[in-house]
């Protein structure tokens, strides 16, 4: 199976129902989706510049993929495998979480040390919080 250039990240939803993988290619700005049931590539998604992480919303089925080079988040309409919206973040944005009991986003801003609060619902930053040199992943406890 062929995917994008340089693919740096993957990103599941585990729904049944769906079953979809989602491979970050950070060198041809887009993001491959495949079957899970068929291992087969069903679409390419153009993105931002130089995508380096994604998470899946597996209760409403949307896909947030980080764009280092362009500065936002690219939220995918895993319904319709189009991007429904982009959002600006911080500077070089590189890890993505969701936690899913509070509906809020993470992202780490590598370039100026701070992790952007998405709230998932609005598609809006919520907060910037400072934190140490080079961010590059973040976890979230479920």
């Amino acid at each position: 199976m062929s995917v994008g250039t340089a693919p740096v990240a993957v990103a599941v939803n585990p729904n049944p129902k769906i079953d979809m993988v989602y491979v970050v290619n950070a060198k041809s700005n887009n993001v491959s989706v495949i079957n899970g049931n068929t291992n087969t590539v069903v679409q390419t998604i153009s993105v931002g510049y130089a995508p380096m992480d994604a998470c899946v919303d597996k209760a409403t089925n949307k896909i947030y993929v980080t764009n280092s080079g362009s500065n936002t988040v690219s939220v995918i309409d895993g319904n319709t495998n189009t991007v429904a919206q982009t959002i600006p973040v911080g500077n070089n944005p590189h890890g993505i979480r969701l936690n899913p009991t509070t509906n809020k986003v993470y992202v780490t801003n590598a370039g100026n040390n701070t992790i952007s609060v998405i709230d998932s619902l609005t598609g809006t930053v919520i907060q910037n919080i400072p934190v140490g040199n080079f961010p590059i992943a973040v976890g979230v406890l479920e």
